[in-house]
Parts: structure tokens; sequence; C-alpha cells
């Protein structure tokens, strides 16, 4: 299959132009207003790391909730090209979740609140709320309710 039969060039040109420019951004304000005008949902206090980077594809099925922290060079992907077919899924990360740096979270992730994910994991499945997972693929090591037993 070609990548162009699933999604117009001129978008993804558009988005990986936006995206490029937000990627190296210092500013998390403009940061965040970018990623907003590419359809993406992007809570308030949202902080964004240098080259971290949202999916080019569809960025519409990205949210991010308040006050959660995408670290540097972690990239969210809506979509996956397969030999025969692509597939694409939402990504969703929770209040105050953060994805460590150099993370990859794949289509049809949910992170959820205040969940924790490793510097340098491959999130192929949900992670619970309060869960820090770690490894490729991530699992989880610890949970943020059995540190109040």
């Amino acid at each position: 299959m070609r990548w162009t039969e699933a999604k117009s060039p001129l978008a993804v040109s558009r988005n990986y132009a936006v995206v490029l420019l937000a990627r190296a951004s210092p500013s998390l304000r403009l940061k965040n207003h970018l990623f907003r005008a590419l359809g993406m949902r992007v809570g308030a206090g949202v902080a964004w790391g240098l080259e971290s980077t949202p999916d080019v594809f569809w960025p519409e099925l990205i949210t991010v909730e308040d006050d959660a922290i995408i670290g540097y060079d972690a990239t969210l992907l809506c979509h996956e090209f397969l030999q025969e077919e692509y597939r694409t899924g939402e990504v969703h990360v929770g209040e105050r979740a953060m994805i460590g740096a150099g993370a990859v979270v794949l289509p049809g992730v949910r992170i959820g609140a205040d969940a924790q994910v490793a510097a340098n994991s491959l999130v192929d499945q949900d992670v619970p709320p309060g869960a820090t997972v770690a490894g490729v693929p991530a699992r989880v090591v610890s949970r943020e309710d059995a540190a109040n037993d």
C-alpha cells in the first residue's frame, strides 16, 4: 500500500512542517498552540521536551490532558503502515502523566492519569493510572496504590 492513498501528501507535508517547527521551539506556549492548530487536544500546562514528536499523519487522534509531560525526543504514533494495510488508533495521555525521554507510544494506547513511562520504553498497551512502566515492550514495574499499602 502506498501512504499517499491513506492521507493527502499536502496535509502530511503541512503537518510535518508544523511539527518540525514545534520540535525545535523552546517555547511551551508556542508548541501547544501549534499542536492545537493541527487538531490535537492539548490541555493546560502540558510540557513538551525538545524534539518530542507527535504523529504527522493523524495528529488529530492525539489527546494530552492537563499538566502532562512529554519528554525529550519522545514519539506519539497514531498509525502503523503494514505490508497490506495501515492501522490508526487514538493516543490518550492522562492528567499529570509523564512520558520519559526517547519513549515511543504506539497507536491505540491510553496512558492513565499520574502514570509514568520510563525513558526509551516502547508502549504497546494501555498504562493504568498511577502505574510506572519500563522496557521494550513496556511493562508495569510499580503502581501508585502499592506504595500506599
